[in-house]
């Protein structure tokens, strides 16, 4: 649905990237984004959220953690090559998320 909507200019807007709801353990843990994370020296959320900026989503990650916040702004000094972006992808569970 992403590329279709972004397709007629509309902007993506990601509310819950680190999982929300009690999914974000489930994504953090994830053995493909840890791999990802310990290959770059950053953290597996720092890896979703390079993610979706580099599908061109806007990601809207919340936190009261000082260090957490700082962590989610630190997403610009890497880039995931294009097979880890395909690794990420082939996670997609085809299920219908909040946004749609």
């Amino acid at each position: 649905m992403i590329p279709y909507i972004q397709k007629l200019g509309i902007v993506v807007e990601s509310w819950y990237p680190l999982g929300g709801r009690g999914h974000t353990e489930e994504l953090l843990t994830n053995e493909t984004i840890s791999s990802i994370a310990d290959a770059h020296g950053v953290t597996s959320a720092q890896v979703i959220l390079r993610w979706d900026i580099q599908n061109g989503v806007i990601v809207m990650p919340g936190s009261s953690n000082p260090e957490h916040i700082k962590e989610n702004l630190d997403i610009f000094g890497f880039e995931l090559i294009d097979d880890e972006m395909e690794q990420i992808k082939a996670l997609d569970r085809d299920e219908k998320h909040d946004w749609y």
